[in-house]
């Protein structure tokens, strides 16, 4: 055999062959499009959002520094700066521990004072005036201009109150600067001049190691050469400096590195590697169920004429050549399409992503990253390579003999074809039937294509339905409303200087609606507990006693409270000889006993100074005794302080305030009846803005909104990526359905010749379309339904929030849209197939 090696002859070949399969062109650009619009979703949500939440946690940690030493002073940053391993250094000063003004309650300021580089780290970009440069110049966000009514322009004066070492005082200021608020960093941030540290050095002195106060101390943020090993270099810094690491030690340095650079130095652990591997195959599984299909298509449509290209000497490499530079020229045209249009998709959705993650509102960072395309780009030309394999395999090795005596069902058999005999005459539904068996991978490929998307689309519901409000709000909220000091929602509750006032109360339980409420009650001068033998890491007082955190609760909060062991009497709890001590719980509230001190049953002491703890020998002093009744789930709405104590408990409110000096109210849980849940929420806002400044609320309204928005998330992200492999598998449906007439022309056309009727052809055609409608629905409900309980199920115990639904209605649902498409898709196709007629068809060569 000759074999033709000429590289022209072959480009010349495959051009001809595009131009004369336009329809066919078309189609598998749209589909490759497709393919690689999906990878590039992918890609863009994943590397955006990684983007956008690296950046988001770096505003939050404060910046973008790979390391800091904290509570240095003007001798230690000295030591330390010109160690080699640090490229850049910021030197950071807090100026008060402070800012008291009433205005910023709700959301505190800090005072600092940030070198050049210190504003680089922290994102600091003035949007009007100029740095601080005099004594009583400071620049701040906008934010906290608002909150201080500090006009944005230059020379605005201003009085701030400043807690300096345990005295507040009132220094007059004025703005030279400003930037916008970072909705990520809820803290407000006053930065003052170095003028102002020259002229307020005494007072800045720093006294942390004798009295842990930190105005005056200095925060030195670290860059180094890379993000690699950031602990190893830190504590390089240190010992190399002549510090030690050693908590005890006198020169002990505290230093830490940048948490939002962790996910650098860590590789991603082995669930996330298999869900994006898992992401890509099914990308490259639904790219390559069409594109596949198409070319194979193609190839048999063709058969005839690649045998005819073997008999004049074409050899079957040559042929694969032919096939996959068919592919590629088509890759050119529908890549870049799918690329630019995917990346408009995927960078649309990260900002949904992100506001159900911790840092909704964050700045959306999406870059046009070269990976992006490029890594879309070669798993999309991979997919389609890989989809012209077998097609072009069918296609070399076809022989002339064969491939003349092709028919849309494969070639003849040797011995005669199969005939099979029926008594049920020429039944459309029957016929439909048997020639959708003529190709049965065919047919599979196309309904395993449709298939594909109703799954996703079911798993995405199914995900989003077994969202369980309920969990979900008992991590938050208990009640419908939580009402309190600022302080005590933005930072901790320390007793009677930020307790929910009477006025507060009174004034809600007066508002229409209002149904049941109590108070909680807890303070810093309560209870202490006698020594114990596991205390290590707690401090003692000077009669030998460790601190506790106990809290009183009036009858709402008190029976919500979350049994663990034990019981939960309520009449022994009120005859006061019985305390409940509270236990941690994770995420999936699993209790975490090992950090309880006690048994159900064990005998607790409890001890009162009756006035201040700050010298307890002068106070009168008391005991208590109690028997540990059981143990109860410590959540955010029965705790609030943020100081360490060596075990929590659990009293009735009357037990609780006959044994402390000053009882002070922590927050006040309440409900209202069906319907004035809106009301309510208008009154706390505008009380709260109007009449007590200092007073705040929670309530069950927003975490629901915000449990809402979440489960909208899974089912918009799901649903458009459904969307995107269902327009795929419709794609496929329509190829499928309209090559199948194109090729079966003249058969029609002999089936008409000896009587059948255009609208018995057609009817036959609709049959075959409700065949693969109804393969596929068969085939979705299956698949989807091991999907949901083979995925989504062990997916939905991985989260804390989460419990398993099995649903299939999505899939019910969409069945409507399939039956319209299996009928409207045939009819379409068989009217532009053309309207030759019978006799033409006939004449048509083999």
């Amino acid at each position: 055999m000759i074999k033709v090696n000429s590289n022209k002859a072959i480009r010349n070949l495959s051009t001809n062959i595009l131009k004369a399969n336009k329809t066919r062109n078309i189609i598998a650009i749209i589909a490759i499009a497709l393919t690689s619009l999906l990878f590039t979703t992918l890609f863009t949500m994943g590397l955006g959002t990684a983007e956008s939440l690296q950046r988001a946690m770096m505003r939050q940690a404060g910046g973008d520094g790979h390391a800091s030493l904290k509570y240095l002073n003007e001798e230690e940053f000295n030591h330390i700066k010109d160690h080699p391993l640090i490229k850049e250094l910021a030197y950071d000063r807090l100026l008060s521990k402070k800012v008291t003004n009433e205005e910023l309650l709700k959301r505190h300021a800090e005072f600092w004072y940030y070198d050049d580089i210190g504003l680089k780290f922290g994102f600091i970009e003035l949007e009007g005036g100029h740095k601080p440069v005099a004594e009583n110049e400071v620049i701040m966000d906008s934010k906290t201009a608002e909150l201080l009514d500090v006009p944005l322009k230059e020379g605005t004066p201003f009085n701030l109150k400043l807690e300096i070492h345990g005295k507040e005082v009132q220094r007059d200021f004025v703005l030279s600067g400003w930037w916008k608020s970072d909705p990520v960093f809820n803290v407000g941030q006053i930065f003052a001049s170095r003028a102002y540290i020259d002229a307020n050095a005494e007072e800045l002195r720093s006294t942390y190691k004798q009295d842990f106060d930190q105005t005056g101390v200095i925060n030195a943020l670290l860059k180094f050469d890379n993000s690699f090993d950031l602990r190893g270099k830190l504590d390089k810094v240190i010992t190399e400096s002549g510090y030690s690491l050693d908590k005890k030690a006198s020169n002990y340095l505290d230093g830490n590195v940048n948490w939002s650079y962790l996910s650098t130095n860590f590789a991603m652990d082995t669930g996330t590697i298999l869900a994006l591997t898992a992401a890509l195959l099914l990308i490259m599984l639904t790219g390559y169920l069409i594109i596949y299909n198409i070319f194979q298509i193609s190839v048999m449509r063709d058969i005839r004429f690649y045998g005819l290209l073997k008999t004049i000497g074409t050899s079957s490499r040559q042929i694969r050549r032919i096939i996959r530079r068919q592919a590629l020229f088509l890759s050119v045209l529908g890549v870049p399409i799918g690329l630019l249009i995917g990346f408009v998709v995927g960078k649309s959705l990260v900002p949904l992503l992100m506001d159900r993650s911790m840092h909704a509102n964050a700045e959306i960072s999406v870059s046009p990253s070269p990976w992006i395309f490029i890594g879309s780009a070669i798993f999309a030309v991979i997919t389609v390579i890989i989809s012209t394999l077998k097609p072009g395999r069918i296609a070399a090795n076809v022989s002339p003999v064969e491939a003349a005596r092709y028919t849309d069902g494969g070639a003849k058999r040797t011995g005669g074809a199969h005939l099979r005999k029926s008594t049920n005459g020429a039944k459309m539904p029957l016929m439909a039937r048997a020639n959708l068996g003529r190709n049965k991978k065919r047919t599979a490929l196309v309904v395993i294509s449709l298939s594909l998307s109703l799954i996703l689309l079911n798993t995405a519901f199914t995900l989003s339905q077994s969202m369980d409000m309920d969990k979900y709000l008992s991590k938050f909220n208990d009640t419908d409303f939580l009402i309190g000091h600022a302080e005590y929602f933005q930072e901790h509750f320390t007793g009677s200087d930020n307790a929910t006032t009477e006025s507060y109360i009174q004034a809600v339980q007066a508002q229409p609606g209002f149904e049941e409420g109590g108070r909680l009650y807890s303070g810093r001068d309560l209870l202490t507990i006698e020594h114990k033998d596991n205390s290590e890491g707690y401090e003692a007082d000077a009669r030998g006693n460790l601190p506790t955190v106990t809290y009183g609760l009036e009858e709402l909060p008190l029976h919500r409270l979350q049994l663990i062991d034990g019981e939960l009497d309520f009449n022994k709890l009120a005859s006061g000889k019985y305390i409940l001590e509270g236990a941690p719980v994770d995420d999936h509230n699993n209790p975490q006993m090992e950090y309880t001190k006690y048994q159900v049953g064990d005998k607790v002491t409890l001890h009162n100074y009756m006035g201040s703890i700050n010298n307890p020998q002068a106070q009168e002093y008391t005991s208590h005794e109690f028997t540990i009744l059981g143990h109860v789930s410590i959540n955010s709405t029965n705790s609030g302080t943020s100081a360490a104590y060596f075990a929590s408990f659990y009293l009735p409110a009357d037990i609780y305030k006959s044994l402390v000096h000053q009882p002070a109210v922590m927050s006040y849980a309440f409900n209202v009846s069906t319907g004035q849940e809106d009301s309510m929420e208008s009154f706390l806002k505008k009380y709260t803005e109007t009449t007590e400044l200092t007073m705040h609320y929670k309530s069950k309204s927003i975490v629901k909104n915000e449990f809402t928005g979440m489960q909208n998330t899974v089912v918009v992200i799901g649903g458009t990526l459904s969307l995107i492999i269902g327009l795929i598998g419709v794609l496929n449906f329509a190829n499928a359905i309209l090559t199948s007439i194109l090729t079966r022309r003249q058969e029609f056309a002999i089936l008409q010749s000896i009587g059948m009727t255009n609208k018995q052809l057609k009817t036959m055609l609709i049959y075959e379309g409700l065949y693969f409608v109804l393969g596929t629905s068969v085939c979705s409900i299956l698949l989807g339904s091991l999907s949901s309980l083979l995925i989504a199920k062990p997916f939905t115990h991985l989260m804390w929030f989460m419990s398993y639904k099995f649903i299939i209605w999505p899939l019910l649902a969409v069945l409507p849209i399939l039956l319209a498409l299996g009928i409207c898709i045939p009819l379409t196709s068989y009217s532009l197939s053309g309207r030759k007629s019978i006799v033409e068809r006939l004449r048509t060569a083999e």
